[in-house]
């Protein structure tokens, strides 16, 4: 549980660029321990989604509402026509149908809502070495290919994606960007590697804002 704890502290910096000026009623999808409430205006009503119910318990404490469930769970239990900023942190990628929340999350959200978030990038410069020159691909505990990932993402499928669904994307770009020395042999392998395969593969992930 101790790791679990840790996974979800969530205060995420690095999409602080990607928070709309204005919003007033907030969703966040897998809150984890609230953290990123932290990063918004103090008045904003805020309601967190986290199936983990021992996570979702200390979540109560930094938020207003917490449902202690999944989304699809949830679903019933949230207000429609309501929220103007969802919050979705690396969760689109654990989602069975992300197509199907797509479509489900804009019923409880207000004309003009924003969405804000990360997704994994499955083109990471780490995840391809193992995959094109050790020819693996193995789950692990964490990253790219945690054992709970269901969906994996280009930035290019990403905004498929979105404009599948009519999403205005506003912002959208790579972050956690992995940087090699240059004083190494193994650096400049990775990095002639990356230079080969396109500058996507340097970032961890992307985060985005689109408007719903």
């Amino acid at each position: 549980m101790n790791d679990l704890l840790k996974y979800h502290e969530g205060i995420r910096s690095e999409i602080l660029d990607f928070i709309p000026k204005k919003y007033a009623k907030v969703l966040e999808i897998g809150c984890g321990k609230g953290g990123f409430r932290k990063n918004l205006l103090l008045d904003c009503e805020y309601w967190g989604v986290e199936p983990y119910e021992q996570v979702a318990t200390i979540a109560l404490g930094e938020l207003d509402y917490v449902l202690a469930s999944t989304f699809d769970d949830a679903y019933d239990d949230l207000p429609d026509n309501y929220f103007d900023l969802v919050i979705c942190n690396d969760v689109i990628e654990h989602m069975d149908n992300h197509y199907k929340f797509y479509n489900k999350i804009q019923k409880k959200c207000v004309k003009d809502a924003y969405m804000i978030g990360s997704i994994p990038n499955v083109r990471y410069i780490s995840n391809l070495f193992e995959l094109l020159i050790k020819k693996d691909w193995k789950y692990k505990e964490e990253g790219i290919l945690d054992k709970t990932h269901l969906r994996f993402f280009t930035i290019k499928s990403i905004k498929h994606d979105f404009k599948l669904f009519n999403f205005k994307i506003e912002k959208l770009y790579g972050i956690n960007q992995i940087k090699f020395s240059k004083r190494t042999l193994s650096g400049w392998k990775m990095i002639l590697f990356q230079k080969i395969l396109g500058s996507d593969t340097r970032f961890l992930q992307f985060a985005f804002r689109i408007k719903l």
